[in-house]
């Protein structure tokens, strides 16, 4: 057996193409949605995925604004500049990148966000529509993932799903989209003892960790479904994921590719989330269809 690629590049590509007619559709209105980044310190992987952002907003005819600050920023003068985002109507999206120099709290960071604008979906109003199954914002990560399985027609209902990760941004958001498809989750971490014991049993493994080639060959059964979350820079500067790729190919069903998988989604999703957050602003509704 030979696993299927499951081409993120593909699907994200997709996924800008309905994006791009979205924003047509809104320019003859007069609305362009907004996207701001904030982005503190010059963390070079930061700095790689803002641009990334930027790009693919000025392709899709978005606008696109980036403050760039130093990493002796502080808490007080970064919530000023997300308050400020946050009273500009021509914003619809706010984004800070992470990780943040030590010296400023994230929680607090994240709580600053106008939820309408938490195209992130890292505040808790945006977790807690989440949990109880509203509208709303959807973090990036898991949102592509779950349009990758639609994309390769791999319905969860009635699957076991193993999430190797526990994390707000990725594990525990993508355990709540699964279960709200009817899949059985199963979260391990860390702390798990006998991993195999319960990816062996999984039809969906997802591999959240950021450990470089922890998930091989025997942690999974013969046909499964393998999502790559992991990004890890090896020293020859090449990116590779948690899923010892070339041993798992000959064994999943199909398999997310590092780099070209979960990655592209994730940029892709964030696009779509900042044109949802404008076409709920014209419609004077917010996320969860509640009026403003």
């Amino acid at each position: 057996m030979t696993a299927k690629l499951m081409d993120g590049k593909k699907v994200a590509a997709a996924i800008r193409e309905d994006v791009g007619k979205r924003v047509e559709k809104l320019a003859a209105r007069g609305v362009t949605p907004g996207l701001a980044v904030i982005l503190v310190g010059e963390d070079p992987a930061s700095q790689t995925y803002v641009k990334s952002k930027q790009r693919t907003c000025e392709k899709l005819g978005m606008r696109s604004d980036l403050l760039e600050f130093p990493d002796t920023l502080s808490e007080t003068d970064l919530l000023a500049a997300i308050d400020k985002l946050n009273r500009d109507p021509g914003i619809h999206g706010i984004l800070v990148q992470l990780p943040l120099p030590a010296h400023i709290d994230e929680t607090h960071v994240i709580l600053a966000i106008d939820p309408t604008k938490d195209v992130d979906g890292f505040h808790p109003i945006s977790a807690g529509r989440l949990l109880i199954g509203e509208d709303g914002f959807v973090p990036c990560t898991p949102n592509g993932i779950m349009r990758l399985l639609d994309y390769y027609e791999i319905d969860p209902a009635g699957k076991h799903a193993v999430i190797i990760g526990r994390s707000t941004i990725v594990g525990k958001p993508a355990g709540l989209l699964l279960l709200q498809r009817n899949a059985t989750v199963t979260f391990c971490h860390s702390k798990t003892e006998n991993l195999e014991q319960y990816t062996q049993s999984a039809d969906i493994v997802i591999a959240a960790v950021g450990r470089p080639g922890m998930l091989k060959a025997h942690h999974i059964k013969a046909g499964a479904v393998v999502i790559d979350v992991g990004i890890n820079r090896g020293t020859d500067g090449k990116l590779t994921g948690d899923a010892a790729f070339d041993e798992l190919q000959d064994k999943a069903s199909f398999i997310t590719p590092v780099p070209g998988g979960v990655g592209p989604m994730t940029i892709a999703m964030l696009m779509d989330n900042t044109v949802r957050s404008a076409e709920w602003a014209a419609e004077g509704q917010t996320a969860g269809n509640g009026v403003k």
